[in-house]
């Protein structure tokens, strides 16, 4: 059996370890990706992308072309509850930050907006993307088995066309390779929560809908009807292509049979839930999947690490699956890639766990309960197990009353679907992570106070541990966000008119510490200019003071001002931060 030597082996060409191939490929890195399957997604799976992925994607260089093939956000906002679509609308919300009551919200926080893409569009774009920096990718190539000793990873893998076997000896592998993963299981990473929590099916189809949806442009519709209420109702569509393309979801409880999934029982599910006999329909295939609750207790075993689903497992509310499991790759990437080069010590690679497993927590507990805060929606429409349709149907009927029940049920109805902007406008939870590990120094300062609901409202701050904050600059008259002047692989200074000691200090740190170590100074007559004053109003720092900022746009460490020894300052931190 022949052997092939690299530096890391990535196990599945999902969105993070595409992501993960694009970005160790882009820093020079030699990595291998391999994945069972015959090519990238086939089939719809996630689609919500937010606005913190999206910078991943521009840091990438890959933004516009995502861009260019999703939906856009201006029509990805109402999110319909209703009897069927031709049937009676129940209620409506604005979401992912479209409703005017959030809209200046998202658009402040990010030079990038959300978008939905759907994971079969989204993975040729990240492979191209990957391709372009020189990735290598193999395909049709399985994990048979895998074990690490202290100084290396040994794989056998498998070509699945013509069952050639190769070994590969890597200083480090990636496991990404979702929900049921190889690495994670003979590599032996441990797991907390729960699985086989429900079931659904997933039918992607084809049915023209636009009469029922142009003018109320979304990314979800949820179907509500008697007899059926599992979970989240009858059968949610997920807009694919406007308004042609679907996926119908549904959720079972498999202790009260399995469903029929023959193409003539979908397509009779999906045109009750339509309402109307006059649309065809043409199902493109059927899938089922299992509702879970797991993360991984640790995210790093030796010289194995978890990213993705193979990492956390959970519904697909809020959102959060994709983006997550690229966030993973985008703060792994760039710590292997200092260990690799021999900028940072074998240390750092210990801040992935400390960082991202706590993410990964949130976000598996945060998708159970907005799940279980669909719930009230069903109660409102007066729909309970075990009832006839008919019954179901009279209290449906009985939400529209001019009586004082009515009256009490719909401001019912009106909380239930108010809470869901705990599942759709969800901005805190989606930008608003912060990590505590070896990587940040603190300044000795507090977080700052919430102004409003953490996990609604994203909070800029420059606060060790939080993602940079985004402002408008303008550089040689084109403008340009400090996300763009900041991560691409390398560490940058941030300071004002007053800090030009910092500057200096950072030009004699890169050299010392041969890294990559950008600095820029943003003020009136500066290289970097903010002729709005937004810079200055979230910087939290003076004109004199400096921000660290990590590849990865996360503020590694700030000083409010102007240190007596800036050099010595500067060299100790990055001393720390890089574990030398």
């Amino acid at each position: 059996m022949s052997a092939f030597e690299t530096d890391v082996l990535i196990v599945g060409a999902g969105p993070a370890g595409l992501t993960a191939s694009a970005l160790l490929a882009a820093q020079g890195v030699r990595a291998v990706t391999i994945t069972k399957y015959p090519g990238t997604a086939h089939s719809p799976r996630a689609h919500i992308t937010n606005q913190r992925t999206m910078e991943v994607f521009r840091d990438l260089g890959i933004e516009d072309a995502v861009r260019e093939v999703a939906v856009p956000n201006e029509l990805m906002g109402d999110n319909v509850w209703a009897t069927s679509f031709a049937g009676q609308e129940l209620a409506r919300l604005k979401t992912w930050g479209s409703g005017t009551a959030r809209h200046a919200d998202y658009t402040a926080a990010s030079p990038s907006a959300m978008c939905n893409i759907p994971q079969h569009i989204l993975e040729p774009v990240l492979r191209a993307g990957a391709e372009r920096h020189g990735a290598d990718l193999r395909f049709s190539t399985e994990l048979v088995r895998i074990s690490q000793t202290p100084d290396a990873v040994h794989a056998v893998v498998a070509d699945r066309e013509t069952g050639a076997t190769e070994e590969i000896v890597a200083r480090y592998v990636i496991g990404a390779d979702g929900g049921r993963s190889t690495v994670a299981e003979q590599l032996g990473f441990a797991f907390d929560g729960e699985s086989g929590l429900g079931r659904a099916a997933n039918v992607w189809l084809e049915a023209d809908l636009t009469r029922y949806t142009a003018h109320r442009p979304g990314t979800l519709y949820w179907m509500c009807q008697p007899g059926n209420d599992y979970w989240v109702g009858s059968g949610t569509f997920i807009c694919v292509k406007p308004w042609t393309e679907w996926v119908m979801l549904f959720m079972y409880d498999p202790a009260e049979g399995e469903p029929d999934l023959s193409p003539g029982a979908v397509r009779a599910r999906a045109s009750t839930i339509i309402g109307d006999p006059d649309v065809e329909i043409r199902i493109k295939a059927v899938s089922e999947w299992q509702i879970n609750h797991l993360v991984a207790r640790s995210y790093r075993r030796g010289r194995a690490f978890l990213a993705g689903d193979a990492a956390h497992r959970h519904p697909p509310a809020n959102g959060l699956g994709t983006n997550t499991s690229v966030q993973d790759a985008f703060n792994l990437a760039w710590k292997l890639a200092s260990v690799l080069r021999g900028e940072a010590g074998e240390a750092l690679l210990d801040t992935y766990d400390a960082e991202r497993q706590p993410v990964g927590k949130q976000v598996v507990d945060r998708a159970m309960r907005s799940v279980e805060d669909m719930r009230p929606i069903s109660q409102a429409f007066g729909f309970r197990p075990g009832q006839s349709a008919e019954e179901g149907w009279r209290s449906l009927a009985g939400l529209a009353a001019d009586t004082p029940e009515g009256r009490a049920r719909r401001a019912e109805l009106r909380e239930a679907v108010e809470l869901q902007n705990y599942q759709f406008n969800a901005h805190g939870v989606e930008l608003g992570q912060r990590y505590a590990s070896a990587a940040v120094l603190s300044d000795g300062t507090p977080w700052p106070a919430p102004s409003r609901d953490a996990e609604l409202y994203y909070q800029a701050t420059s606060h060790p541990g939080a993602r940079l904050p985004h402002a408008w600059l303008e550089h040689a008259g084109t403008p340009v966000s400090t996300v763009d002047i900041t991560g691409h692989g390398q560490f940058t200074v941030l300071t004002g008119i007053g800090g030009q000691d910092w500057l200096d200090a950072a030009g004699k740190l890169a050299t010392e510490f041969a890294i990559d170590l950008a600095a820029r100074q943003i003020g009136l007559g500066r290289e970097y200019t903010d002729p709005l004053g937004d810079w200055e109003r979230v910087r939290e720092i003076t004109d004199g003071g400096c921000l660290l900022v990590r590849p990865d746009h996360h503020v590694a460490w700030r000083s409010a001002d102007l240190a007596d020894d800036p050099a010595g300052t500067l060299r100790e931190v990055l001393r720390q931060v890089l574990a030398r």
